[in-house]
Protein backbone atom coordinates (compact mmCIF):
# COMPACT_ATOMS: atom_id res chain seq x y z
CA UNK A 1 0.00 0.00 0.00
CA UNK A 2 1.24 3.44 -1.07
CA UNK A 3 1.19 6.00 1.72
CA UNK A 4 0.41 9.71 0.86
CA UNK A 5 3.26 12.57 1.00
CA UNK A 6 1.59 13.84 3.76
CA UNK A 7 3.94 17.34 2.87
CA UNK A 8 1.87 16.97 -0.71
CA UNK A 9 -1.21 16.95 0.68
CA UNK A 10 -0.74 20.05 3.16
CA UNK A 11 0.19 22.15 -0.29
CA UNK A 12 -2.82 20.39 -2.61
CA UNK A 13 -5.38 21.25 0.48
CA UNK A 14 -6.19 25.09 -0.58
CA UNK A 15 -6.66 24.10 -4.24
CA UNK A 16 -8.88 21.18 -3.10
CA UNK A 17 -10.82 23.24 -1.13
CA UNK A 18 -10.96 26.05 -3.56
CA UNK A 19 -12.04 23.94 -6.34
CA UNK A 20 -14.88 23.78 -4.73
CA UNK A 21 -16.34 26.64 -6.06
CA UNK A 22 -16.67 26.13 -9.62
CA UNK A 23 -15.39 29.68 -10.83
CA UNK A 24 -12.56 29.81 -9.06
CA UNK A 25 -11.67 25.48 -10.00
CA UNK A 26 -11.38 27.26 -13.70
CA UNK A 27 -8.97 30.07 -12.49
CA UNK A 28 -6.86 27.37 -10.47
CA UNK A 29 -7.03 25.31 -14.53
CA UNK A 30 -5.56 28.16 -16.17
CA UNK A 31 -3.36 29.82 -13.70
CA UNK A 32 -0.39 30.16 -11.07
CA UNK A 33 -1.33 32.25 -7.87
CA UNK A 34 0.46 35.18 -7.40
CA UNK A 35 4.23 34.87 -5.93
CA UNK A 36 4.24 34.68 -2.30
CA UNK A 37 8.43 35.11 -1.49
CA UNK A 38 9.44 34.49 1.61
CA UNK A 39 10.33 37.72 3.58
CA UNK A 40 13.49 37.44 5.78
CA UNK A 41 12.65 41.03 6.74
CA UNK A 42 10.06 42.09 8.35
CA UNK A 43 10.53 45.95 8.35
CA UNK A 44 11.78 46.12 4.85
CA UNK A 45 8.38 44.42 3.46
CA UNK A 46 6.46 47.10 5.76
CA UNK A 47 8.51 50.02 4.26
CA UNK A 48 7.64 48.19 0.80
CA UNK A 49 4.25 48.48 1.34
CA UNK A 50 4.46 51.74 2.68
CA UNK A 51 6.21 52.94 -0.26
CA UNK A 52 3.71 51.14 -2.58
CA UNK A 53 0.84 53.24 -0.75
CA UNK A 54 -1.25 55.06 -3.95
CA UNK A 55 1.52 54.45 -6.43
CA UNK A 56 1.72 52.44 -9.86
CA UNK A 57 3.84 49.47 -9.48
CA UNK A 58 6.69 51.09 -12.19
CA UNK A 59 6.91 54.06 -9.85
CA UNK A 60 6.66 52.74 -6.60
CA UNK A 61 9.64 50.33 -7.77
CA UNK A 62 11.45 52.78 -8.87
CA UNK A 63 11.10 55.20 -5.60
CA UNK A 64 11.75 51.63 -3.98
CA UNK A 65 15.21 51.40 -5.63
CA UNK A 66 16.46 55.00 -5.31
CA UNK A 67 15.15 54.05 -1.35
CA UNK A 68 17.09 51.21 -0.72
CA UNK A 69 20.21 53.11 -2.62
CA UNK A 70 20.52 55.55 0.14
CA UNK A 71 20.31 53.28 2.70
CA UNK A 72 23.03 51.24 1.00
CA UNK A 73 20.77 47.94 0.84
CA UNK A 74 20.04 47.74 4.24
CA UNK A 75 16.85 48.51 5.53
CA UNK A 76 16.48 48.70 9.50
CA UNK A 77 14.76 50.87 11.42
CA UNK A 78 18.41 52.41 12.72
CA UNK A 79 19.12 52.89 9.07
CA UNK A 80 16.13 54.79 8.24
CA UNK A 81 16.18 57.12 11.58
CA UNK A 82 19.94 58.02 10.73
CA UNK A 83 19.60 58.60 7.36
CA UNK A 84 18.48 62.86 6.97
CA UNK A 85 14.53 63.12 5.91
CA UNK A 86 15.86 65.28 2.93
CA UNK A 87 17.68 62.38 1.33
CA UNK A 88 14.66 60.35 1.83
CA UNK A 89 12.49 62.90 0.39
CA UNK A 90 15.21 63.84 -2.82
CA UNK A 91 14.46 59.75 -3.16
CA UNK A 92 10.93 60.24 -4.29
CA UNK A 93 9.17 60.02 -0.67
CA UNK A 94 6.60 62.56 0.10
CA UNK A 95 7.31 63.86 3.16
CA UNK A 96 4.05 62.06 4.47
CA UNK A 97 5.32 59.22 3.39
CA UNK A 98 8.67 59.62 5.48
CA UNK A 99 6.94 60.30 8.39
CA UNK A 100 5.04 57.08 7.82
CA UNK A 101 8.18 55.00 7.47
CA UNK A 102 9.80 56.96 10.42
CA UNK A 103 6.83 56.01 12.37
CA UNK A 104 7.45 52.25 11.45
CA UNK A 105 10.91 52.49 12.68
CA UNK A 106 10.35 53.30 16.01
CA UNK A 107 7.53 51.28 16.35
CA UNK A 108 9.43 48.58 15.20
CA UNK A 109 12.15 49.40 17.89
CA UNK A 110 9.27 49.88 20.70
CA UNK A 111 7.41 45.89 19.60
CA UNK A 112 8.51 43.23 18.22
CA UNK A 113 6.42 43.00 15.19
CA UNK A 114 8.53 40.22 13.52
CA UNK A 115 7.26 37.32 12.70
CA UNK A 116 8.33 35.54 16.22
CA UNK A 117 6.82 38.24 17.87
CA UNK A 118 3.52 37.91 16.59
CA UNK A 119 3.50 34.39 16.29
CA UNK A 120 0.47 34.07 19.02
CA UNK A 121 -1.47 37.11 17.75
CA UNK A 122 -4.58 36.70 15.65
CA UNK A 123 -5.14 38.27 12.70
CA UNK A 124 -7.46 41.10 13.96
CA UNK A 125 -4.84 41.64 16.74
CA UNK A 126 -2.21 41.88 14.48
CA UNK A 127 -4.25 44.43 12.62
CA UNK A 128 -4.87 46.54 15.74
CA UNK A 129 -1.38 46.53 16.62
CA UNK A 130 -0.25 47.57 12.91
CA UNK A 131 -2.50 50.51 12.26
CA UNK A 132 -1.33 51.84 15.83
CA UNK A 133 1.56 53.73 13.90
CA UNK A 134 0.00 56.73 11.81
CA UNK A 135 0.30 55.52 8.67
CA UNK A 136 -0.76 51.64 8.29
CA UNK A 137 -3.87 51.48 7.73
CA UNK A 138 -5.61 47.69 7.25
CA UNK A 139 -4.64 47.26 3.25
CA UNK A 140 -1.01 47.56 4.39
CA UNK A 141 -1.65 45.51 7.29
CA UNK A 142 -3.41 42.84 5.28
CA UNK A 143 -0.54 42.45 2.76
CA UNK A 144 1.72 42.60 6.16
CA UNK A 145 -0.38 39.26 7.27
CA UNK A 146 -0.14 37.75 3.54
CA UNK A 147 3.36 38.37 2.67
CA UNK A 148 5.22 38.64 5.91
CA UNK A 149 3.38 36.32 8.59
CA UNK A 150 1.93 34.07 5.91
CA UNK A 151 -1.52 33.80 7.06
CA UNK A 152 -3.69 31.52 5.41
CA UNK A 153 -7.16 32.86 5.87
CA UNK A 154 -6.49 36.59 4.86
CA UNK A 155 -9.48 38.60 2.69
CA UNK A 156 -7.77 41.80 1.57
CA UNK A 157 -10.83 43.53 0.37
CA UNK A 158 -9.41 46.78 0.84
CA UNK A 159 -7.14 46.13 -2.22
CA UNK A 160 -8.72 47.68 -5.32
CA UNK A 161 -7.37 44.54 -7.55
CA UNK A 162 -8.72 41.75 -5.28
CA UNK A 163 -12.24 43.51 -5.32
CA UNK A 164 -12.37 44.49 -9.31
CA UNK A 165 -11.01 41.01 -9.78
CA UNK A 166 -14.04 39.39 -7.50
CA UNK A 167 -16.38 41.86 -9.37
CA UNK A 168 -14.78 40.28 -12.84
CA UNK A 169 -15.20 36.83 -11.92
CA UNK A 170 -18.46 36.74 -10.30
CA UNK A 171 -20.47 40.13 -11.33
CA UNK A 172 -19.47 40.42 -15.09
CA UNK A 173 -17.37 43.75 -13.90
CA UNK A 174 -20.32 44.88 -12.59
CA UNK A 175 -20.57 46.70 -8.72
CA UNK A 176 -20.01 44.29 -5.79
CA UNK A 177 -20.49 45.61 -1.76
CA UNK A 178 -17.77 44.30 0.55
CA UNK A 179 -20.73 42.49 2.37
CA UNK A 180 -21.47 40.69 -0.86
CA UNK A 181 -18.14 39.68 -1.45
CA UNK A 182 -17.57 38.40 1.99
CA UNK A 183 -20.42 36.38 1.60
CA UNK A 184 -18.91 35.34 -1.34
CA UNK A 185 -15.66 34.35 0.24
CA UNK A 186 -16.98 32.36 2.38
CA UNK A 187 -16.85 28.68 1.09
CA UNK A 188 -12.83 29.81 0.71
CA UNK A 189 -12.38 29.25 4.57
CA UNK A 190 -9.47 28.93 5.60
CA UNK A 191 -7.50 29.33 2.21
CA UNK A 192 -8.92 33.22 1.34
CA UNK A 193 -5.06 33.92 0.97
CA UNK A 194 -4.55 31.28 -1.38
CA UNK A 195 -7.67 32.52 -3.43
CA UNK A 196 -6.47 36.36 -3.12
CA UNK A 197 -3.37 34.67 -5.09
CA UNK A 198 -5.47 33.72 -7.71
CA UNK A 199 -7.85 36.49 -7.69
CA UNK A 200 -4.86 38.65 -8.22
CA UNK A 201 -2.79 36.30 -11.40
CA UNK A 202 -6.72 36.30 -12.90
CA UNK A 203 -6.62 40.02 -12.52
CA UNK A 204 -2.93 40.87 -13.74
CA UNK A 205 -3.81 38.46 -16.87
Amino acid sequence: MTMADPDSTARNAPESVLREDPVLASVIERREPHPLEPVENEFERLCVSIINQQLSTASAAAVRERVFDILEGVVTPESVLDTSRDALREAGLSRTKVDYIENAARAFQERDLTRAGLAEHSNEAVIAELTEITGIGEWTANMYLMFVLERPDVLPLGDLAVRRGIERLYNDGADLTRAEMRELAEPWRPYRSTATRYIWAEYEA
